[in-house]
C-alpha cells in the first residue's frame, strides 16, 4: 500500500449549495453523512452546503476515521472560524505553521515501537503483555439479543439515551476517590458487573478508545491518533462492588501501561477468530466523551449544532458516558449516557431496560458498595412478577411445580443451550445428584 497526498487545490471539495425544503433537510444530511467512503479512490473528506431558506443553511463536513478523531474536532473548529473571518473580509487565511505535521507522529511511533521480532522492542514488549492478557478470551459475549445474531453485521443502530442523576454521580467520584479510582473505571466496573449478569459469564472483556496524544505539539493537529484497548476483566457475583472495583482499576492501569501499539497490530498477532458477524476480541465498547466540545462563533451568525446521527453501530453495543457539567461549575451535575446498539441484535424497548437496570446498578452500589454484585437487584416492581403463576394462597414452591412437570412429561425438552438439550427426567436426575453431593458435604435449607 502506499499513500498519495494531493495538493489543496487538487482536492475535490464540492460546496455547491443544494436547496432543500425543512420537511426532508435532515433526512438529506443524514444520507449525505452516512455514505461511505472508497479511500482507494475518494479523499477521505467531502462536504455540502444545504439551504433550508434565504438566511437559514446547514454546513455539513464529513471526515472519514482514517483521517481524523474525535479530539480533532476542536483544532478543526478554530480552524473553520480564522478561515470565515478571513474571507468575510476578503483576505486569505494566515494561519500559523505547526510544530509539527501528522507525517513525523507516524514515523516517531514507528521509530518507539521498534521491530515486533525485535525481543528487546517495545513493540515486542507489549505484544507479549497482551498475549498473556488475552490468552483464551471468549470470543463472544452472549448477551440476551431479541434476536438471532445474522450471519454478516449490517452495522445498522440506534441509540437510546439516559441522565445519571447528580447525587448517584458525586457517590460514583466520591467512590472511586476512595480506592484511588477514577470515574472511568468505577464506570467500567458497573459495566462489568452488568454484563456479567446478563450474559451469565464471569469473563467481561469491552473494548475503550483513548486519545493517543502524549505530547503538547499534537494538540494542534487534526489526524487519527486514537487507538482502542482491550479491558478484560473477571467478575465474580461473591464479591462486593469495592472489591471489584479494585480489580477493575488494576485491569485498567496495566492497559493503560501499554497504549502504544495500533489495535490493528494486536489483532494480527493475535489472530482471533475472524467473521462477519461480529467484531474480534470485543463486541462491547464503553467511550468517555472528555474531549473539548468546539465553539463556532462567526461574525453576523447564529450557529446551532445539528443532530445528525447517521444510526451507525460499529458494535453490539456501546456505552457512551459523559459529564454534564455547566460551564464554570466543578460540582458534579449528573451524567448524559447513551447506548448505541445493533438493530440487527436489539430492540429500543429491551436497550431502554437495559440502560434503566444500569441506572440501578450505580444506585444500588453507591448506596452500599459492601453489597455482593450478585445480589443487587436489577428489575423494577413490575419485572418481580412470578414467572410461574400460582393460585393465591397456594403453598407449591417452584421445586414443586417442577417435579410435577417430571412426572407428567419426563421425556419433553426441558432446557435447551448451545451445547445441546434436556429434557425433564434428565434434568431432574442432574438436580438432584446435586442435591446430594451438596448435603453429603453438610448444605442444609437456607
Amino acid at each position: 500500500s502506499s499513500q498519495r497526498i494531493l495538493a489543496a487545490d487538487d482536492v475535490p471539495l464540492n460546496l455547491d449549495v443544494v436547496t432543500t425544503g425543512e420537511a426532508d433537510a435532515l433526512a438529506r444530511v443524514h444520507d449525505f453523512v452516512g455514505a461511505g467512503f472508497d479511500v482507494t479512490v475518494d479523499v477521505p473528506l467531502r462536504a455540502r452546503v444545504f439551504a433550508i431558506g434565504r438566511d437559514e443553511h446547514i454546513a455539513v463536513l464529513v471526515v472519514h476515521h482514517i483521517a481524523a478523531d474525535g479530539a480533532s474536532t476542536e483544532p478543526l473548529a478554530r480552524d473553520l472560524i480564522a478561515a470565515y473571518h478571513a474571507r468575510t473580509r476578503g483576505e486569505a487565511p494566515a494561519w500559523e505553521p505547526l510544530p509539527v505535521q501528522y507525517a513525523d507522529y507516524a514515523l516517531w511511533q514507528r521509530q518507539l515501537l521498534g521491530d515486533p521480532d525485535d525481543p528487546d522492542s517495545l513493540a515486542s514488549r507489549h505484544l507479549e503483555h497482551w498475549r498473556r492478557t488475552l490468552a483464551d478470551v471468549p470470543e463472544v459475549l452472549a448477551l440476551p439479543t431479541d434476536r438471532p445474531r445474522p450471519p454478516q453485521q449490517s452495522f445498522r443502530g440506534d441509540t437510546v439515551h439516559f441522565t445519571v442523576p447528580a447525587a448517584v454521580h458525586r457517590g460514583l467520584q466520591a467512590l472511586a476517590a476512595r480506592h484511588g479510582a477514577t470515574l472511568f473505571m468505577t464506570v467500567h466496573a458497573a459495566l462489568s458487573v452488568l454484563l456479567a449478569r446478563l450474559s451469565g459469564s464471569d469473563d467481561i472483556a469491552v473494548g475503550t478508545p483513548i486519545a493517543g496524544r502524549g505530547h503538547r505539539a499534537l494538540d494542534d493537529l487534526i489526524g487519527m491518533f486514537v487507538n482502542t484497548l482491550v479491558l478484560r476483566t473477571p467478575v465474580s457475583g461473591a464479591l462486593s462492588f469495592a472489591e471489584q472495583l479494585e480489580r477493575t482499576r488494576e485491569v485498567d492501569l496495566a492497559a493503560f501501561g501499554h497504549t502504544e501499539l495500533p489495535f490493528e497490530k494486536l489483532v494480527d498477532a493475535l489472530a482471533p477468530a475472524r467473521a462477519l458477524d461480529h467484531t474480534p476480541l470485543f463486541q462491547v465498547v464503553l467511550e468517555f466523551q472528555n474531549n473539548e466540545r468546539p465553539h463556532l462563533e462567526l461574525p453576523d451568525l447564529i450557529v446551532d449544532a445539528l443532530d445528525a446521527d447517521p444510526h451507525v453501530a460499529k458494535f453490539d453495543l456501546q456505552l457512551t458516558m459523559g459529564e454534564q457539567a455547566p460551564t464554570g461549575v466543578a460540582e458534579p451535575a449528573g451524567l448524559h449516557g447513551a447506548f448505541t446498539y445493533a438493530t440487527d441484535l436489539f430492540d429500543a424497548d429491551t436497550v431502554a431496560a437495559l440502560a434503566q437496570r444500569f441506572l440501578r446498578l450505580l444506585t444500588a452500589v453507591t448506596a452500599d458498595p459492601t453489597v455482593p454484585v450478585g445480589d443487587i437487584d436489577l428489575l423494577d416492581s413490575g419485572e418481580h412478577e412470578p414467572v410461574v403463576p400460582t393460585t393465591a394462597g397456594s403453598e407449591l414452591t417452584l421445586m414443586d411445580l417442577f417435579d410435577r412437570a417430571a412426572a407428567a412429561t419426563p421425556d419433553a425438552v426441558a432446557v435447551t443451550a448451545v451445547d445441546g438439550q434436556l429434557t425433564y427426567r434428565q434434568l431432574s436426575s442432574h438436580a438432584h445428584r446435586l442435591a446430594r453431593a451438596f448435603a453429603a458435604r453438610g448444605a442444609a435449607p437456607g
